[in-house]
């Protein structure tokens, strides 16, 4: 056996000072040394991922005895193992009882925290702070590294414009521009400055690509989509998390232009590798190179073996294909073994980025696990982001702010007060006993003499007559209500696509039932993705978008409806007016007959084509004046700028934060352009009666887009610009980019 002390005299000679996405020459050559010594199975084995059988997020095959594989150093990283006591047992056998003794990278869905949960990123996306979703992500990768975890499955990048799809809860939204600022956030927030640092966590970027856009919004489904679209939306925010620096990427399961994600050489190579000249490695999704078998593209395992590692996927999580062929296929003249050493020296690249040759136990300390992992600051952190996340739909009868010394107050619904659903989905280590409910959160910020009242009707899968009855009689007690309604966590996430976006259950008859007592009712949304409530709209007057709020979730919706921080959330995602709409989003294109009076324009007869909320919709306690746009010039020269002024003055009673947004129009282009596009936003805070000019920057660079011949350019001609407070809400102005 050669002993561990071999890597570690290779491992010193340099300083292990490099980040992701710089390749640094004595790394390299203390990885060519590591080569050197290596079998063609122990390469293999490098680009060979294993989950722990304890926690298992997808399809499994354990008819091979893991163990076996993993005493002969044959796994490069493992998903689903966490803890610094079980993370050194497994690190310590594989770095001094393996034959060459490389460190494992341990893994884990740190989607929107680790113990102390934050919410979902949908929610996240819509404070409008890129701030607050770097510093979640921060918290979750201090957390998670503290408990000894190098590599998280985070952020989701992929763009989406159909609720049905239940991972929309994951990304961002609808817009590219806006998902590719956020994507940079979070990246920056996991891997800080430096990946050798103990608490940085490897990002990895995905669904690489076009997952959001899958057919019907049915998880792992087909997507066709044009090269314009993929590349103008699609692929914005990869390209964003790549110059982030983002260390790995994950591809999709989808197919793409007839063929696997996973085995798709335009993206994998073409795109990713050569255009982009990513230099971080690529992680397959749970188990796809297996599945390009039934997907129709491979003959059998090896087939998928040759194909996945020669369009350039770098390691296999859970199919066991590379393990089981990979060997056959050099040996056999399919595949060359220097392919299989580029993909083994990415990896060893990460492992070296993140100091785990350095030091393979420097993220494992149980004083710093028991010290940081869910402590007074990030759960204050946690509960800051939630109410920056909760969107205000509608308050037209001023009913929020709630005064807490109201006499009686009802709090109503299943979810209420279910603790396990605050966390949402993709909750990591989120204990199901620890978040803090809308109840108890009511409990906590009233005063002293006033009365909660509660009826758990509600419930998601059908309330009873009784219950609603019981629900009634509560309602009719107080002086105000309270009402949760919306999903529970597991019916949105991976594997919960829905046709129907209505509440579930009887919920609807609930609420209809409790406004017949005609009671002050304020509706609390809780969801992981747009749902259909046009009824609800037209019914209350008061609704508020709470989505999963996670740890503190019931105090950050309290200090909303009690008027403790004025809401300032604004939609990424629009909410249908109805499925039939879908996709329905805001920077569509105009079509040769747009929408009007005659008949043969394109329009629905049943319902408007708009959205019941568009994107960047979002209310608050106070109201917003917009001035008309003050342009420095009307004529904008190629490669120079101008700027757009607007003064906001803020007329209501309450201090209020105000998301001003950016949106520009290409009126006539070599090829059809959305009727507005996201340039730009800034959140700014005013108090009651102050105003406040806001500038923005307007260069050519903006105006770009892939023309007819797929080049990224701008073109001469006329512009429309917009400013307000939604996509729809807008003031406009006109400008013309010249030579």
């Amino acid at each position: 056996m050669i002993s561990r002390t071999i890597i570690v005299i290779i491992s010193i000679i340099f300083s292990m000072s490099i980040k992701a996405q710089h390749i640094n020459k004595n790394t390299e050559t203390k990885i060519d040394s590591i080569l050197k010594l290596m079998t063609l199975e122990e390469k293999v084995g490098q680009l060979n991922q294993f989950s722990s059988l304890e926690i298992i997020t997808g399809p499994i095959d354990n008819s091979n005895s893991r163990e076996d594989y993993f005493k002969r150093g044959l796994v490069g990283s493992l998903l689903n193992v966490t803890g610094v006591d079980e993370v050194r047992k497994i690190q310590k056998y594989a770095v001094e009882q393996t034959r060459l003794g490389i460190p494992v990278l341990f893994a884990f869905d740190v989607i929107h925290g680790y113990r102390t949960i934050f919410p979902i990123p949908l929610a996240e996306s819509c404070s409008w702070d890129l701030d607050a979703m770097e510093n979640s992500a921060r918290i979750a990768a201090i957390e998670a590294t503290a408990a000894g975890l190098n590599w998280t499955f985070a952020p989701m990048v992929d763009i989406s414009r159909d609720p049905r799809w239940g991972r929309v809860m994951e990304g961002a939204g609808e817009d590219p521009f806006y998902a590719s600022l956020v994507a940079k956030s979070r990246v920056k927030g996991f891997q800080g400055n430096n990946l050798s640092d103990n608490n940085t966590l490897v990002a990895c970027a995905k669904h690489f690509a076009a997952y959001g856009a899958i057919e019907g919004g049915r998880e792992y489904n087909t997507v066709d989509v044009s090269k314009r679209i993929l590349h103008e939306i699609h692929l914005k925010p990869f390209k964003a998390a790549k110059e982030a620096g983002v260390a790995t990427f994950m591809s999709s399961f989808n197919e793409l232009d007839g063929l696997p994600a996973a085995t798709n050489k335009y993206l994998l190579q073409e795109t990713l590798r050569d255009n982009w000249n990513f230099e971080g490695f690529v992680v397959s999704d749970w188990g796809t190179f297996g599945e390009t078998v039934i997907h129709g593209t491979a003959h059998n395992i090896n087939d998928a073996a040759i194909q996945a590692i020669n369009s350039g996927s770098d390691m296999d999580m859970e199919s066991m294909v590379y393990l089981r062929e990979l060997a056959k296929a050099v040996k056999d003249k399919k595949v060359d073994e220097s392919t299989i050493d580029l993909s083994v020296r990415r990896i060893l690249r990460i492992k070296f980025a993140a100091g785990l040759f350095d030091d393979p136990y420097k993220y494992l300390d149980k004083e710093r696990e028991e010290k940081l992992i869910f402590s007074p600051k990030h759960l204050e952190a946690s509960r800051d982001m939630a109410r920056k996340s909760i969107v205000l739909l509608k308050n037209s009868t001023n009913i929020l702010p709630l005064d807490k010394k109201v006499n009686k107050i009802a709090v109503i619904g299943f979810l209420a007060d279910s603790k396990k659903d605050m966390n949402g989905f993709w909750s990591a280590k989120g204990r199901d006993n620890e978040p803090t409910t809308l109840l108890e959160g009511i409990k906590d910020a009233v005063f002293k003499n006033t009365e909660v009242l509660y009826s758990k009707a509600g419930n998601i899968n059908k309330s009873t007559n009784k219950e609603i009855e019981d629900a009634v009689k509560t309602a009719k007690q107080s002086d105000v209500v309270v009402v949760a309604v919306g999903e529970t966590k597991d019916m949105s996430g991976e594997g919960a696509s829905r046709a129907y976006l209505n509440l579930p259950g009887n919920q609807l008859d609930l609420l209809k039932e409790l406004k017949k007592t005609g009671k002050p009712i304020v509706v609390v949304l809780m969801n992981g993705r747009p749902l259909v409530i046009p009824e609800i709209d037209n019914t209350f007057e008061t609704i508020v978008e709470t989505w999963w709020l996670g740890t503190k979730a019931g105090n950050a919706i309290s200090d909303v409806l009690f008027g403790d921080y004025n809401p300032s959330g604004k939609l990424t995602m629009s909410f249908p007016y109805a499925v039939g709409q879908i996709p329905v989003y805001y920077n569509h294109k105009n079509t040769g007959r747009p929408e009007n009076s005659t008949r043969f324009s394109s329009k629905y007869i049943d319902i408007p084509n708009e959205p019941l909320y568009p994107f960047g919709y979002g209310l608050s306690y106070t109201k917003f004046n917009y001035s008309e746009i003050n342009l420095s010039s009307n004529t904008l020269k190629l490669g120079n700028s101008i700027t757009a002024k607007v003064t906001i003055t803020n007329t209501g009673d309450f201090d209020g934060e105000e998301v001003v947004q950016l949106y520009i129009r290409d009126i006539v282009a070599s090829v059809t352009r959305p009727v507005k596009e996201l340039k730009g936003f800034e959140k700014i805070f005013l108090r009651k009666g102050e105003s406040k000019e806001i500038e923005f920057t307007i260069n050519s660079d903006m105006l770009s887009f892939f023309d007819v011949n797929m080049l990224y350019k701008a073109e001469i001609g006329d512009f429309k610009l917009f400013i307000g407070t939604n996509s729809k809400e807008v003031k406009e102005t006109d400008f013309s980019l010249v030579n």
